[in-house]
């Protein structure tokens, strides 16, 4: 693999990766709205959509109806603070390679717009405040899984997973799938089978989802030095893997339907979507390359937010 040259990037960057302020003028007469974009920009606002997306509808689910809005507030606050906080520390660490990457070489860090420890002390203030505003205004279990979602995705997979072996994506999406679960805690206090399947889904579903993109990111990853899927063992493995995680997550889906009791509205969105989520891994598996993947990421995205509105439904006009 190509092994990025550090002091070059350290030149063109004018030693924003040492650790120090980037030796740019620009930040110093930057607008309060660029400035807030950029950290904004930090906590990763589509990894907290999928928060959003499947942490109220756990919470529904669990209560058998609306469960309050200050709860559903506070939850998502505490989610928020978790997952910006893990997203900022993340690029923190990620700043060497996302200066190489296409995809990622205008986040903030490597724009020279957000010093790195600025970046890092901004994360773990966020991700560490998570746990005590998730103890006093949830509970005690639902504060636990925040920082352990937090602490998870900064260490193991931040600091080892992500650049050391190609299951990263599969153990990395501990993390991501923690929310639904958290949501059912928030109303149950208590880790139940339902609260574990919720938690399976998202689990099962982003191997899949995120493999679509790496696929079509392949260059882009093995410029970086990182061990995705796609740069390990080719395209070919890669999209047999995502047929069978599709076909993992059909089933998973069905299962928690009858596991939770839940009625036509959701049986029809899990059957449906499902049954086009699978489609959509198999005609990549036929296709032989990145045919279809930018497809099959938007279609994974709209799925999972069909599927975790539709319990939604089904609890509050079915109940």
């Amino acid at each position: 693999m190509h092994v990025p040259d550090q002091r070059a990037l350290r030149s063109v960057h004018g030693g924003a990766y040492e650790g120090t302020e980037p030796m740019t003028l620009s930040a110093v007469h930057r607008s309060w709205s660029a400035v807030v974009h950029d950290y904004f920009t930090l906590t990763k606002p589509s990894i907290m959509l999928l928060l959003l997306v499947t942490t109220v509808p756990a919470m529904v689910l669990a209560q058998g109806g609306w469960p309050g809005t200050w709860l559903v507030l506070a939850t998502l606050v505490g989610g928020v603070l978790a997952s910006g906080g893990a997203g900022a520390v993340n690029m923190y660490i990620d700043r060497d390679i996302d200066a190489i990457m296409k995809r990622t070489r205008r986040r903030p860090i490597p724009r020279g717009t957000v010093s790195p420890r600025a970046a890092a002390i901004f994360g773990w203030t966020l991700g560490l405040a998570s746990g005590p505003w998730l103890f006093f205004t949830v509970n005690a279990l639902s504060a636990a899984l925040g920082l352990a979602a937090f602490l998870f995705y900064v260490g193991p997979y931040s600091l080892y997973l992500k650049r050391r072996t190609l299951h990263n994506t599969v153990l990395g999406g501990v993390a991501g799938a923690i929310p639904p679960l958290i949501g059912w805690v928030a109303v149950r206090n208590e880790v139940t089978i339902e609260g574990v399947m919720l938690f399976a889904i998202v689990f099962w579903w982003q191997p899949a989802h995120f493999w679509a993109l790496a696929l079509d990111l392949e260059e882009d990853y093995r410029t970086a030095n990182i061990p995705m899927m796609p740069v390990v063992l080719g395209a070919a493995e890669t999209t047999q893997q995502m047929v069978l995680y599709a076909a993992a997550t059909w089933m998973v889906t069905l299962i928690f339907g009858a596991e939770a009791h839940l009625s036509w509205i959701y049986f029809a969105v899990a059957a449906f979507g499902g049954a086009g989520f699978l489609r959509c891994a198999v005609r990549i598996y036929r296709a032989e390359g990145k045919a279809g993947t930018r497809a099959m990421f938007r279609y994974s995205t709209l799925y999972l937010a069909a599927l975790f509105a539709s319990m939604v439904f089904d609890r509050l006009l079915l109940g």
